[in-house]
């Protein structure tokens, strides 16, 4: 009886049906597969907010999506480096005590010497850059594994960010400044948060169009004009509802609008370029990698450096969020919160696979948590319990998904 009425489905509707069934087929497929992608990031945060607006009716408000829209940049920015470490199956303990060391440095250039706010500002980055050079370099030379190397780090530039800072403990910045205005200045326009959100659907059809044909031109698998269209339609509803959300408070934050901008163009980086293939192909195997002809010294020095330098922005985005630099920049929860949200959101502890969007919903989901604690007044340990849960609950999944693709020989 079910095998006919679909039959008469299928006659009625000529090519949905079996179209339909096809692409529930190749998801299950995936699933059964271990190639979960985004869907159980995506999930957890739906669950999240859900439960903390059924808790607090503040939760989805525009104003505290908004704060949320910015206080997620500073450690999803660390973050997004954290997940060029992981690619490669290392990890970085560095990150925080690098963002600390970036915010100081910054400080007491401009702060304290009167050195311009954008002079200082590249001169924090670029001891960012060369911290993580230094510390891959020591890795990849060495063989002393990475764990070791920024463990090494994590309590050697947290002293010397003590030092930097001398006996001052606090410097204060300049809350009209440039960089204080990295987090508090927003595009109070309409049409900024509209045009940046047509901007996004815009870029994400052009790419699955010329993914689509750079796949078919080669032989292989590529998605179909429907598949494309349902992508770019879920996408455009999420994009324009989120300006819609942004426009009711104080419109697009320009934090929010630089951390998208970067991780999207990280994200090109690591999959459309030969140097991230390179980073995949070294996280799958190192051996073989080499045999291919990577240069592992390179890439493994370059990830570092990469970390590093996100590390000492996402410092400087921290800084500018409070508007000062003390003994406590880059310390507490900080190196946990990057680490669990480049693997909440997806990457693989084991190496190979991750992208720079994974760091942004994991660090969304992190943040969620948090300002749903505060709004209800949670205590601090609970929301560290939970935390931890979570990123347990990820870990779980990553191991469970990557038993199942070894058994379907994807891994």
């Amino acid at each position: 009886m079910n095998d006919a009425r679909r039959t008469r489905q299928d006659a009625a509707e000529p090519g949905r049906a079996p179209r339909a069934r096809a692409w529930a087929a190749t998801a299950g497929r995936r699933l059964r597969g271990g190639e979960l992608g985004a869907f159980p990031v995506v999930l957890l945060l739906a669950a999240t907010w859900t439960v903390f607006e059924i808790l607090n009716r503040n939760f989805l408000s525009p104003r505290n999506l908004s704060d949320l829209s910015v206080d997620i940049v500073g450690t999803g920015l660390i973050a997004v480096g954290v997940v060029f470490v992981l690619l490669i199956g290392e990890i970085d303990l560095s990150v925080g005590s690098v963002s600390g060391l970036a915010a100081a440095v910054f400080a007491v250039l401009n702060v304290q010497n009167g050195v311009p706010e954008w002079l200082a500002l590249v001169a924090a980055v670029l001891v960012g850059t060369a911290v993580g050079a230094l510390q891959g370099f020591s890795f990849a030379r060495t063989g002393v594994p990475a764990f070791v190397v920024t463990l090494a780090g994590l309590l050697a530039w947290n002293g010397v960010m003590l030092y930097v800072l001398g006996t001052s403990g606090t410097i204060d910045l300049d809350a009209d400044g440039l960089v204080a205005k990295l987090t508090s200045y927003s595009f109070t326009a309409p049409g900024a948060a509209y045009g940046a959100a047509a901007a996004g659907v815009g870029l994400l059809l052009l790419a699955s169009w010329r993914a689509r044909l750079r796949r078919r031109a080669a032989g292989m698998p590529y998605r179909s004009y429907q598949e494309i269209t349902a992508r770019t339609g879920v996408f455009a509803v999420i994009a324009f509802a989120a300006a819609y959300v942004l426009n009711r408070f104080h419109g697009l934050p320009l934090a929010l609008l630089l951390f998208l901008v970067v991780v999207a163009a990280l994200d090109v980086v690591l999959q459309r370029t030969r140097y991230g293939r390179q980073i995949h192909a070294l996280g799958g195997d190192v051996e073989a990698a080499r045999r291919a002809g990577v240069k592992v010294v390179w890439v493994r020095t370059s990830v570092l450096a990469v970390s590093g330098t996100m590390s000492a922005i996402g410092g400087l985005f921290l800084a500018s969020r409070i508007t000062s630099v003390s003994q406590s920049s880059g310390t507490g929860v900080l190196l946990l919160n990057a680490i669990a949200a480049a693997v909440i959101g997806g990457t693989s502890l084991f190496g190979g696979r991750g992208r720079t969007w994974s760091a942004a919903l994991g660090i969304l989901v992190i943040q969620s948590i948090a300002s749903g604690m505060a709004l209800t007044s949670t205590p601090v340990a609970v929301q560290l319990v939970i935390t931890g849960g979570v990123l347990f609950a990820a870990a779980v999944i990553d191991a469970v998904a990557r038993r199942s693709q070894q058994a379907h020989g994807r891994a």
